[in-house]
């Protein structure tokens, strides 16, 4: 595009976002943007290029309070946004207009049964596909009133979402299992000095929620009133495929229970891809039709969309997460099964942060996994050789988590990184993730069978690293 609307920074509590400083390294290597407008939202210090950077309001301030929508067809793209990939290379999802504002516009309005009058409010990320369907597009396709939050949960203190729900009388909020879980630890009267009467309806995105999550969210936020829609989607689907539905399913802590209207989840063998039949049965999920707001390419790479959703399993779209049907014919995600690692609802390639540690030059290898953490629900665990004569040392460990916010995002920052000499690799030179993911899981008791490693000692030499972590 050659516009591009920013502002002059962001509020993260008490940090400022450079926003505007983000954007003009980018657009040193974009040389087709002709205009960036800039929200005045701090009054930070910025750099302003004549001819190129104009103040919003100054733009604004000659515009007629109304603009006749522009018409497009059904399926002109609405927006495309980057997910990340087992590979490495961020996909560019396109959703297209109608479909994608169909859907999205129903489910809201469904799921979180809104009404006229409602103040209705997620305090996801805008940047997020929470934030694009459910905090813009699918409630202001009803008309109704969005709340948008710019902070975190703990500023100024952990009662600030209650604090606003008094306020503003806020009917349905929707954030993530990492979230709750943050404000769990900081016990439940930071929520119940607050009036949470407005409250109709909790929501659950980004994760599987755990059990004990999930009853301190129904039972300490919503006084046991509020029913919990545990949504599972994706930035493929564009908007919810299986959820709970106010009133009419019995709730199960942690389970996202059955499918919205019209959507056909099955379960595969993930080696034979033979479709598991009733319940009680454990695999890979993918789902039978299409629906409206399904992905229609992943932008300049049709081929990738193909490879990487539809002919793993020909004949289904494949979601890349594991599932369980109980008894009952809920279902429950157990995870990815790729390479894709969940971390506070961001899904984060191991192979993109891998390649933000080795484009530093002390790196000549690194490892990525994910382990449990108990905020984050996922946390990032990284292995890191080093180029001949560099010693690592924290400074060094700093520079490199700096290194990966910059080229991956914040929040893939890495929790904990071990230099090592080598990685354990078999012979044909394949990493084994496993003993990796074990090591980081601090669960050394049974690691498998390591005869196949080039180099079984280097086991020892990562338990004994990673141990002093663990103390």
């Amino acid at each position: 595009s050659p516009i591009l609307v920013t502002a002059d920074e962001g509020l993260r509590g008490k940090k400022a976002i450079p926003l505007k400083k983000v954007c003009d390294e980018a657009m040193e290597g974009c040389d087709f943007v002709q205009k960036c407008f800039v929200l005045k939202r701090t009054g930070g210090p910025v750099t302003m290029k004549e001819g190129r950077d104009i103040w919003l309001t100054e733009a604004m301030a000659g515009m007629r309070p109304y603009c006749p929508p522009e018409e497009m067809d059904s399926e002109d793209f609405l927006f495309m946004l980057y997910t990340s990939g087992s590979t490495g290379k961020p996909k560019g999802v396109a959703h297209c207009t109608a479909g994608y504002l169909l859907w999205t516009s129903l489910t809201v309005r469904t799921i979180f049964d809104l009404h006229v009058g409602d103040c209705y409010c997620s305090v996801a990320d805008i940047g997020w596909i929470t934030g694009h369907s459910y905090i813009i597009y699918g409630p202001l396709a009803n008309g109704v009133s969005t709340f948008m939050f710019e902070s975190v949960p703990t500023y100024p203190d952990p009662g600030r979402y209650w604090d606003m729900v008094q306020r503003h009388k806020i009917t349905q909020f929707y954030t993530a299992p990492t979230a709750i879980r943050t404000l769990m630890r900081s016990g439940p009267d930071h929520v119940k000095k607050y009036d949470r009467s407005s409250l109709r309806v909790l929501g659950s995105v980004g994760e599987p929620i755990n059990p004990e999550a999930w009853r301190w969210f129904y039972d300490v936020v919503g006084d046991k009133k509020c029913p919990i829609m545990d949504t599972f989607w994706q930035t493929e689907t564009g908007g919810f495929m299986m959820t709970p539905m106010p009133g009419s399913h019995m709730m199960k802590p942690g389970s996202c229970t059955l499918p919205m209207f019209g959507v056909d989840p099955r379960v595969l063998d993930p080696t034979s891809g033979k479709v598991l039949e009733g319940n009680n049965v454990a695999g890979v999920l993918v789902f039978a039709k299409s629906w409206p707001s399904m992905l229609r390419t992943v932008y300049g790479d049709h081929q990738r969309m193909l490879d990487t959703y539809l002919r793993p399993y020909p004949g289904f779209y494949l979601t890349g997460d594991g599932c369980v049907r109980d008894k009952d014919g809920y279902y429950w995600i157990t995870g990815r099964v790729d390479d894709v690692i969940n971390v506070s609802g961001h899904r984060i390639g191991s192979a993109e942060v891998e390649h933000a540690l080795v484009g530093h030059p002390s790196t000549a290898e690194a490892a990525v996994v994910g382990y449990p953490h108990e905020v984050k629900g996922s946390g990032l665990f990284c292995y890191v050789i080093l180029k001949e004569g560099i010693a690592g040392d924290d400074t060094l460990k700093t520079e490199l988590k700096q290194a990966v916010r910059k080229e991956v995002g914040p929040f893939a920052q890495p929790d904990h990184i071990i230099f090592t000499s080598a990685l354990p690799k078999t012979r044909s030179g394949k990493i084994m993730r496993r003993i990796l993911r074990k090591i980081a899981e601090n669960d050394t008791s049974n690691l498998g069978d390591t005869s196949t490693l080039l180099d079984p000692s280097i086991v020892d030499e990562l338990k004994e690293k990673a141990a002093t972590i663990f103390k």
